[in-house]
């Protein structure tokens, strides 16, 4: 049995965060999707509320399991018995950082692999960040994230 970590802050969750979740699912046999606790950041959502989200937008899936993870990944991936780690990549420019953290990662475990899996081309501009913004001066981003993560994004942003 395979099993692979998705980390990451999913503040909010995206379409092309989904898209990569669901692309691990047809690639390993499970897939965790660990919700990073930063405390150097202030989320707009709560961990237990990111959780809430991403469990919602794949109810009935059930190689998929959502947990926070606030420690280091690759030990995080020991304890769950994981040999991959999926990183999303968006634009050339990512890929440097994030094989520094695959470097890193297999150095404290070697048994760990850190798959890239590429964003769709059309959802590559966007991030948690840049939706947050736009939704936070009133923007558009329904088409960014699931109906449901936009809704809690309306709710949060009209009070």
């Amino acid at each position: 049995m395979t099993v692979a970590v998705y980390p990451g802050g999913f503040d909010p969750v995206t379409n092309g965060h989904l898209d990569i979740v669901s692309r691990a699912a047809a690639l390993f046999d499970d897939v965790i999707v660990a919700v990073t606790i930063n405390v150097s950041k202030e989320p707009l959502f709560s961990a237990e509320e990111r959780v809430a989200m991403i469990r919602e937008s794949f109810e009935g899936v059930p190689q998929l399991t959502v947990e926070t993870l606030d420690g280091l990944l690759a030990q995080y991936a020991q304890d769950k018995q994981a040999t991959a780690i999926v990183r999303g990549l968006r634009a050339p420019s990512d890929f440097e950082y994030e094989l520094k953290m695959a470097q890193m990662n297999r150095h404290l475990n070697e048994r760990l692999e850190t798959v890239f899996l590429a964003a769709e081309a059309d959802g590559s501009y966007v991030s948690s960040s840049l939706v947050r913004e736009v939704a936070r001066l009133g923007g558009d981003v329904s088409a960014l994230v699931p109906p449901h993560v936009h809704a809690r994004l309306l709710d949060r942003f009209s009070s």
